[in-house]
């Protein structure tokens, strides 16, 4: 049995609304001093309400006035079924057309048009009125919607119309209790005590006392301090519910309505979202780039249409179009909107999400609207393809998860299909799993190795190509361990081989020819009989009469085969030469407690010039480690 459910009213102001409300639940939810003396509703009202059946329902009551919209999109974003009400004595006036337009917008197929003041009309009136209802139904989502007469006052059709409640509550699916929590931020207030307070629908997922919660678009981590779902203190709220959040560590003035609290690194905000926008038929024709009010949840932010379709869109035409947002706003992939013109103030039309955080487009591009369909249309294996298209990196489960709104479990078995198939790659690295589409692997294999040939044909005698150029010119987006796990997965395969700090082909090694050799025996022997005050390596080149270039390629092999050991820039020693120094310095520290630099100097019979750079690569190569004007042995 689904047991939390949300039902709003809407409908024009003055047309009975939280009138109704109060005799289906006994709760007068105007609670505002200027609402009471006016006796309309200004701000969004709630009250619990328990069918016969034992359902559990929470009533939305919002504002009908035609100034108060922005607060009626508030309340009207998380709702189940949807309470249309009509006053029998004036019939279908224009907030009730603006909110069966919103209504339409975010596809809300389950309610019941309450006719109310039932007692205030005679039956060949309400009659008529009926008849218009039905004719201004016609083509929307309550064409087929019962519609139950009532009076507030005397009570007659109340309880059909709780009947009608039971029936489609008991027909309406549950909302998502796992993966993340949802929660539009409607109402911001400061309690003694308590400190702040933040209410909303949870549209998904569940909270729990002491949990940590991500505001948005602030990106703020908050701690969930006490919980109460329609007044009563719980220790978790679920998805469905009316909550009120008491949160740790925020001031009051850092939130705001409109905010989302999340799941911490499920959702972000962005300034550009794309969107399928439908334009309502008595709307008039958009044009691009025209400046509109966006109204997602209990958010409205101000921005522009940036039609991809067109120069402009007519009345009761659907088009892809990019909103260029001028602040941050939170949503989802497939997430309902709703927009309205800047000025006047009025419901032109709304769409569905179809990237929540868009890259700027060229207008009128057939690639474009092909992608952005497979977007709205395609088949999670599509969508996920998709999501490979516009990162063109590898990703992590959850990251595939943040992009697509997928559960966990459903996720996985699209991704084992595309495994299967080999569609699809993985592969691990430090405990972390990262997945990549068979043709982007491909492409990047390609590209690696084709530059890899080209590295080894022109430098022969250096080791591998630097892991960090290559990560420079080919992964720079990748993040550092994604970029890793690819190369230990090649190495695998069986197509690269790592050398210290580079890569290379399995088939390439660096072999001198006869000269080059001479040359290296040379040089090699020559660091050997300068054990501890070796030339550097300008002397060196001078010494066998080498030019620059020529000798920096020895230099790279000399390195790479260590042969030679780079101490700091210009001066090397011979390998046996740095391992006797460390044997030395071990020897030194263990008889001594703790090793000095002249200690080390007479040690080698060597000099300060050339002990004091060899002490400082042993620090930095966590050999020794420095206190003062000693040295002991590095322990971490």
């Amino acid at each position: 049995m689904v047991e939390y459910i949300i039902v709003g009213t809407a409908g024009h102001v003055d047309h009975g609304k939280t009138v109704l409300v109060n005799a289906l639940t006994g709760v007068k939810t105007d609670r505002l001093k200027e609402e009471k003396e006016r006796g309309i509703s200004i701000e969004l009202g709630f009250a619990p309400l328990v069918l016969p059946s034992g359902r559990k329902l929470g009533l939305v009551d919002v504002p009908g006035h035609e100034k108060f919209i922005k607060q009626m999109l508030a309340g009207v974003g998380g709702m189940d079924l949807v309470l249309l009400v009509i006053a029998a004595d004036e019939g279908v006036m224009p907030q009730t057309e603006e909110h069966l337009d919103i209504i339409n917008l975010l596809q809300i197929k389950k309610g019941i048009v309450v006719v109310s003041k039932k007692d205030l009309v005679e039956e060949d009136w309400l009659e008529l009125v009926l008849e218009e209802i039905r004719e201004t139904l016609v083509g929307s989502v309550l064409e087929t919607a019962p519609i139950i007469p009532v009076s507030a006052f005397t009570g007659e059709g109340i309880g059909v119309l709780k009947e009608h409640l039971d029936v489609l509550a008991a027909a309406t699916p549950a909302k998502s209790l796992v993966g993340k929590v949802r929660l539009p931020i409607d109402r911001v207030f400061s309690i003694t005590g308590f400190g702040t307070v933040v209410t909303g629908t949870l549209w998904s997922g569940k909270i729990g006392v002491g949990d940590i919660l991500e505001l948005q678009p602030e990106n703020l981590q908050l701690r969930v301090r006490t919980l109460q779902v329609h007044g009563q203190k719980v220790e978790e709220a679920l998805a469905g519910q009316r909550v009120a959040v008491n949160l740790a560590g925020v001031e009051l003035n850092a939130l705001a309505r409109g905010s989302t609290l999340l799941t911490p690194k499920t959702l972000h905000s962005s300034t550009r979202i794309d969107i399928k926008f439908q334009l309502l038929k008595k709307a008039q024709p958009l044009e691009n780039r025209q400046r509109v009010r966006i109204h997602l949840g209990t958010a409205e932010v101000l921005g522009r249409v940036i039609l991809l379709e067109g120069k402009e869109l007519n009345p009761g035409e659907m088009a892809f179009a990019q909103l260029e947002l001028e602040e941050p706003l939170v949503a989802a992939q497939r997430d309902l909107l709703v927009i309205r013109s800047y000025s006047p103030m009025v419901t032109i039309g709304g769409g569905q999400v179809v990237d929540p955080d868009a890259r700027r487009h060229r207008r009128i591009d057939q690639t474009t609207l092909e992608r952005l369909n497979t977007k709205l249309e395609g088949s999670p294996g599509e969508l996920l393809f998709e999501v490979f298209s516009d990162r063109d990196q590898a990703l992590s489960r959850e990251e595939l998860m943040k992009a697509l709104d997928l559960e966990k479990g459903f996720l996985g078995e699209v991704l084992a299909e595309l495994l299967q198939d080999r569609q699809l790659l993985k592969f691990d690295f430090e405990g972390q799993e990262w997945y990549l589409t068979a043709a982007l692997e491909e492409r990047l294999w390609d590209e690696t190795k084709e530059l890899l040939l080209k590295y080894h044909q022109k430098y022969p005698l250096r080791m591998g190509f630097s892991k960090e150029e290559l990560r420079s010119r080919k992964f720079s987006i990748w993040q550092f361990k994604t970029y890793n796990g690819l190369l230990q997965f090649w190495e695998r395969q069986g197509k690269l081989q790592t050398v210290a700090k580079g890569v290379k082909l399995p088939e390439f090694n660096a072999e001198p020819n006869l000269e080059e050799q001479r040359l290296i025996a040379a040089i090699v022997a020559a660091y050997y009989a300068d054990f501890y005050q070796p030339p550097t390596w300008d002397e060196m080149l001078k010494t066998v009469g080498l030019a620059r270039e020529t000798g920096e390629e020895l230099l790279y092999y000399l390195l790479g085969t260590q042969q030679l050991v780079k101490v700091t820039e210009g001066l090397l020693f011979h390998r046996e030469a740095i391992e006797g120094a460390k044997a030395k310095a071990k020897e030194l520290i263990k008889t001594q407690g703790s090793l000095q630099l002249a200690d080390m100097r007479d040690a080698l019979n060597s000099s300060r010039k050339f002990v004091l750079p060899l002490l400082e690569y042993f620090d930095q190569i966590k050999f020794t480690k420095r206190i003062a004007d000693k040295r002991v042995l590095f322990t971490g």
